[in-house]
Parts: C-alpha cells; sequence; structure tokens
C-alpha cells in the first residue's frame, strides 16, 4: 500500500444533505463557478464527479461531454481522470480548491483516451502524480501528440493549451491502493475493455466505483479499434464484486450496476455473439453489419452516429479474432 505524509489541513466534509440526495437519486453541487467548467456533484462523504453531456468534443462545450470525478482524503487527493486539455484541467484544480485544502497528488488515467489523459500535465505541475495501466503506456506514448494536436483543432485553442500525456510516473500492473487519509483508493486494471489498458477504482468505505469507459448509461458505447469486446464484457463481469457500490461511468449518470445491463452488457453480449456467429459463417461485413438489430438500443443518445460504426468495428474485431 502506498501511504503519503500527514498535512496539518483540513476538507470540507460533504454535508448530511448532499449525501441524502445521493441515496434519493439526485445530486448536489458545489456552488462555484470556474470557467466553461460546471461545478461537481457531491456524491458521498470523499468522492465528487463532474457529470458531462453527452454528444462529440466540440468548440461550444470546451471538450466538456465525460465524466470526471475526484476523493478527497484528510491527507490528499486524487483526481479520477484529466480532462481534454489544460483550460480543463486548470478548472478542475479550481473546483477541488474549493471543496479540499489537501494537495492534489495523485491523477488517475482510467484508460487511454483523449480526454481521460490530455489535463495530465497541469496535475503534473501541481505535484501530483500520473498513475495508468500498463498496456496503456504504449498508446499515451505514441498517440499523444496526435491526441493533443486534434484535441486543440476542436477547441480551437493554441498548440500549448493541450499538451501530449507523455508517460505517467506510476504505472499499475496489479492492484494498487493509495491512502489519502480517512479514505483509501484501490485501483484496478480490468484489462482491454473499451481501450487497452482500463482501470477501475474504488472509494472505500463510500461505497463509490468510478468505472470509467467500462460502463456507459443514457448514450451508445462506441466500439474502438483500441478497444476488445469480449474483454469489455469479462471488465464488466469484475464489477459485479463491488456489491452494493454506487458505479460513476464514463459517460451518464451513476447508478447501481443494474443501471448499465441494458446500455453497457447487453449490448456488448448483442454484439459480440451476433458478429462471432456472422464471422463463423462467412457472412461478409455488409451482410453482418444491415443485419444486426440495435433498435433495442435506439433510445440512447448519440445512437444514429454510433449504431452502424460499432458494427462495422466489431466485425472488424471478432474476423481478426477468428485467427488467432
Amino acid at each position: 500500500m502506498i501511504r503519503i505524509g500527514r498535512y496539518d489541513r483540513s476538507r470540507r466534509a460533504a454535508s448530511p444533505f448532499a449525501l441524502l440526495a445521493c441515496v434519493l437519486g439526485f445530486a448536489t453541487t458545489i456552488d462555484a463557478d470556474a470557467g466553461d467548467l460546471p461545478p461537481p456533484r457531491g456524491i458521498a462523504a470523499h468522492s465528487y464527479a463532474w457529470i458531462g453531456p453527452y454528444g462529440p468534443p466540440t468548440r461550444e462545450n470546451a471538450g466538456f461531454r465525460m465524466n470526471l470525478g475526484f476523493v478527497a482524503g484528510d491527507d490528499a487527493v486524487a483526481v479520477i481522470d484529466s480532462g481534454y486539455g489544460s483550460d480543463m484541467a486548470e478548472a478542475m484544480l479550481e473546483h477541488i480548491g474549493r471543496v479540499s485544502d489537501a494537495p492534489v497528488r495523485y491523477v488517475i488515467n482510467t484508460n487511454s483516451q483523449p480526454h481521460r489523459v490530455l489535463g495530465n500535465a497541469v496535475f503534473e505541475a501541481h505535484g501530483a502524480r500520473a498513475i495508468a495501466a500498463r498496456d496503456a503506456l504504449a498508446r499515451l506514448r505514441d498517440d499523444g501528440p496526435a491526441m493533443a494536436a486534434v484535441a486543440a483543432r476542436t477547441l480551437g485553442v493554441d498548440d500549448a493549451r493541450v499538451v501530449p500525456p507523455g508517460v505517467p510516473g506510476l504505472v499499475v500492473d496489479e492492484r494498487l491502493d493509495l491512502d489519502l487519509g480517512g479514505v483509501t483508493l484501490r485501483i484496478v486494471p480490468v484489462g482491454t475493455a473499451h481501450t487497452a489498458g482500463s482501470l477501475v477504482v474504488e472509494a472505500e468505505g463510500d461505497d463509490v466505483v468510478f468505472a470509467g469507459d467500462v460502463l456507459y448509461g443514457g448514450r451508445l458505447l462506441a466500439v474502438l479499434p483500441v478497444g476488445r469486446l469480449d474483454g469489455w464484457v469479462e471488465a464488466y463481469e469484475r464489477l459485479r464484486s463491488f456489491d452494493g457500490a454506487l458505479f460513476v461511468p464514463g459517460h451518464g449518470q451513476p447508478g447501481p450496476l443494474s443501471a448499465f445491463e441494458h446500455s453497457t452488457r447487453d449490448y456488448l453480449g448483442a454484439l459480440l455473439g451476433y458478429m462471432d456467429e456472422a464471422v463463423d459463417e462467412g457472412v461478409p461485413i455488409a451482410e453482418a453489419v444491415d443485419g444486426f438489430d440495435q433498435r433495442s438500443w435506439s433510445d440512447l443518445a448519440d445512437f444514429e452516429a454510433l449504431a452502424r460504426r460499432n458494427a462495422y468495428q466489431a466485425y472488424l474485431e471478432r474476423e481478426a479474432a477468428s485467427f488467432e
């Protein structure tokens, strides 16, 4: 277990109303403003989250369209995902400072997606150690500059405002515990899911699990060339061990694991089973894509943008897997 030294600092605890609101299905926010990032929600005694809207990153939303979070202990703060560039990361730091006087010591990248890692440099400049799974390192190193360049163009900002993530200072191969003072984080690698090197983070005592893009709620998930359907299903199944936890997905509202069965587990299982069978039977890709019935998920956000693309990528993945 990694333990950090104690500091003579105080932290404002979440109010009883905040905890009651979370239980009732609502969420409180910290009454603060920092740039284009809204205030975080208090979801448990030490755990906070920014719950983003759906859709792609744009100038209008300043790249905020994902969930981010932090856990504030008595001695230190750990951030879960660093945002889509320096402006967002700096806004996160400002909001965190209005919640806790403890220093930000860690920034945990739950996967290698640009919106999870492109604020790393800001947090590192403030003394935090970036943490990622070993299997994410190659993408962070090799694709980081291109990710940063695309993000800068998307946001319409100078290249200097979006810094490549580089190599994290702390690499996770197996479970890692971080003692923040009064709350312990359990960081668990779950393999290749949405991307290689996916992590989930449990705030023990809060019964909160930040699941990153292992979970999608309210919007259709995105199947990527850097992911793996069967690994994603396995990662989801591992979440069942966090019995009774409140899960913060990568996109969508927090909830119990059952809230993500349809949008994540059922969709992944349907894609995986259908495309494996299509590949085994030699069905051409165009026919397989057209034949996959996704109507059960048509009420999810971003369905029109992602459905056919997901089916196409799923076929390619399962075809490649058939040669392994």
